[in-house]
């Protein structure tokens, strides 16, 4: 009876093979040591199959056989992430100015004085990548996501699975939850062998490394997302639970490293301002030399107890800072200048350059920001001019080189009507940008306003996203927001990837969102200036939509916290006839919300002045809800506690957030207390 006969054989056999077979990755992939050659790998590798294949049973989710699995996909699932993934400020001063200015800062909120000892810092690389949350449950990878917005991303697990370097077991760790976060890259060597193999199939090459990184982690079919070679580095950590974290940053990077996860050895722990100015200018020297691609460093202070104390500003950490390089520059000519309307409606005027190679790739068109931009650089067509890449990304005009200058040129003028749409182009008072007043009409913006409209804070129309956005839009199908609500399961249906079912749920979320609240249905279309916040008061001081249509600027500024700027804004936006005929079209369509008698008037605040903070999950109301609840009575919800905080409202696993409240002694409610609260008159 062979091995693969005789089940408890077998079975041993699977396990010995499933262990060797992650060695033998762990060193290939992440050690750069392979000890086996890629035949003998392969062997064993068959093997394994072989067993499986004979005893299913044997199967498990950590097998090195389930890299690739799982049929294409009709769409990416949302993840709401149990911590938010949240970016870093980038400090924009590339010289050791930028590294002593963030030691500053640091030094100052922890009150340390001249004479107390330098900070210690982590000191790590920032990849050109795309951010990735992976989540092992004891131990076993159980689910990969995407940034998104840092508070949702889409679930991507098929494609990560696909990555070598990325365990699907951790070695050594069983905690409950382990949340590793890092990032996903291409090495430049894959990139131009990946290019290569396209030119030979005679398919479209790669514009970078970076780009195609993100678009093999978006493929709906992860046997295509196999086919791109990824590599991986963790970095932090999201949520953890039954895992004593270690105390500083970079003991938990090397506790990672011990897990089987890929850590980059290009990080260093630093004393002071004088460290960082090192490490940055070390890996400015080495930077060419990496095998992939990096667009800064990334300062961490490295004890996570003082990070705790640093806090956050605003959704940025205190405690860390991402430190460009300078950018790579070159001079070409001046051909002409055109002018881009961006989904915002935003003019930009952009250079047509004579091609020139500059920061590894070819540049023709590069940015001018504004008009005033332009002028102060003095550029004209014509001219040589100076081109950077400015953060290796977007390629911009640094200035002219002065005396070259063929003959006289006028200087370049923003068009009074957009180029797209033909409305009235306007700057604000006191602003910079001109932009397009069409708004809702201008087909330039169309995307971003359908969009917006959809998002979970507006008209919350699940399953509208970028892709169907786009293909609505680009093929013509919908053309203004209430065209969304002609669209029919057949005609959703017969779109690329759609189907009948999912086509069945848009056209459902569409009908469900037709009874909203003024409030939401006024921030969802998109007024420049209107948040969530303003968006709110409006709906309650007018308390009618036709009121807000027809307010005057001076009626606008009765209400709370709307400026100037801000209600110049929203006059101007309904004084557009377009405008005001896509909200009577969206009513003719069904929509409909509740509406007050609107005097002005406002409702009991008892909360006015008061911010506090939702930790945990509460018994009947969820996140949005309570929030809600807060702001419409006069109050601020916080993501992060501090001194500043007045109430914490704690449910189940309510984690660091309470933690941090009984720590400072702040009042911490349940839901109860929360409702209470809201029923008392205000102090």
């Amino acid at each position: 009876m062979s091995q693969t006969e005789n089940p408890e054989i077998a079975a041993a056999r699977a396990a010995a093979l499933r262990e060797q077979i992650h060695r033998h990755a762990q060193l290939y992939y992440v050690q750069d040591a392979p000890e086996l050659p890629d035949a003998e790998y392969d062997k064993l590798f068959q093997e394994l199959q072989a067993i499986e294949a004979a005893h299913p049973e044997l199967l498990t989710p950590d097998s090195p056989t389930q890299r690739v699995i799982g049929k294409v996909l009709d769409g990416f699932t949302p993840v709401r992430h149990a911590v938010a993934m949240l970016s870093i400020r980038t400090e924009t001063d590339t010289e050791a100015s930028g590294a002593r200015s963030f030691d500053e800062r640091v030094r100052r909120e922890l009150k340390l004085g001249a004479d107390a000892p330098p900070v210690e810092y982590a000191a790590e690389l920032k990849f050109d990548g795309l951010a990735m949350n992976l989540r092992y449950e004891r131990g076993l990878l159980v689910q990969a996501a995407t940034r998104g917005d840092g508070e949702t991303g889409e679930d991507v697990t098929q494609n990560v699975r696909t990555i070598g370097q990325i365990p699907l077991r951790l070695s050594g760790c069983t905690a409950p939850v382990l949340e590793v976060r890092g990032e996903v890259y291409m090495r430049r060597d894959d990139f131009e062998a990946l290019n290569e193999r396209q030119l030979a199939a005679n398919e479209k090459t790669f514009v970078n490394p970076r780009n195609t990184a993100a678009g093999a982690i978006r493929q709906l079919d992860p046997a295509l997302a196999a086919q791109r070679p990824l590599s991986f580095f963790a970095y932090g950590l999201g949520e953890v639970q039954g895992w004593d974290v270690p105390a500083t940053h970079s003991a938990m990077l090397d506790a990672l490293q011990t897990f089987g996860l890929p850590v980059c050895a290009d990080r260093a722990v630093v004393q002071g301002a004088e460290g960082l100015v090192s490490f940055h200018q070390a890996m400015g020297a080495k930077r060419d030399q990496l095998p992939f691609d990096i667009d800064g460093i990334v300062y961490k202070v490295n004890s996570l107890e003082l990070q705790r104390q640093l806090g956050f500003v605003t959704r940025e950490p205190r405690w860390a800072v991402a430190h460009k390089y300078p950018a790579q520059e070159q001079v070409t000519r001046l051909n002409g200048i055109d002018i881009q309307v961006g989904r915002t409606g935003k003019l930009t005027p952009v250079a047509k350059l004579e091609p020139v190679f500059v920061g590894g790739t070819t540049v023709s068109n590069a940015t001018l920001h504004n008009l005033f931009e332009l002028r102060r650089k003095k550029v004209r067509v014509g001219d040589q001019v100076i081109v950077r890449r400015a953060g290796d990304v977007i390629p911009e005009i640094v200035g002219v080189v002065p005396g070259v200058r063929p003959s006289y040129v006028p200087n370049f003028r923003m068009p009074k009507a957009c180029p797209i749409c033909a409305s009235a182009v306007a700057r604000e008072r006191g602003g910079i940008d001109h932009r397009c007043t069409g708004g809702l009409f201008c087909p330039a913006q169309r995307k971003q306003a359908m969009l917006h409209f959809a998002g979970r804070r507006a008209l919350d129309i699940e399953g509208l996203g970028d892709k169907l956005v786009d293909q609505l839009v680009d093929a013509g199908i919908v053309t203004s927001l209430p065209g969304l609500y002609k669209l029919g399961v057949a005609k959703l249906a017969a779109l690329d990837r759609m189907a009948e079912k999912s086509a069945q749920n848009i056209v459902d979320a569409l009908e469900k969102s037709k009874n909203t609240t003024l409030a939401r249905f006024l921030f969802g279309l998109g007024i420049r200036q209107i948040g969530e916040a303003t968006a709110k008061d409006l709906a309650r001081h007018f308390g009618s939509m036709d009121r807000i249509m027809d307010a005057s600027v001076e009626q606008l500024l009765e209400v709370r916290d709307v400026g100037p700027i801000v209600a110049q804004s929203i006059h101007q936006f309904f004084q557009q006839p377009h405008n005001r005929e896509v909200v009577e079209q969206l009513r003719a369509a069904g929509l409909s919300w509740e509406e007050g008698d609107g005097a002005g008037e406002q409702g009991p605040r008892p909360l006015l002045g008061k911010t506090l903070v939702l930790t945990g999950t509460l018994p009947t109301l969820s996140r949005d809800a309570a929030k809600d609840m807060i702001e419409a009575a006069g109050g601020k919800v916080s993501g992060s506690v501090s001194k500043k905080t007045h109430y914490v409202v704690a449910g189940d696993e309510a984690g660091s957030k309470l933690d941090k409240a009984r720590e400072l002694g702040l009042v911490v409610l349940d839901e109860a207390g929360l409702l209470a609260l809201l029923e008392q008159p205000p102090t």
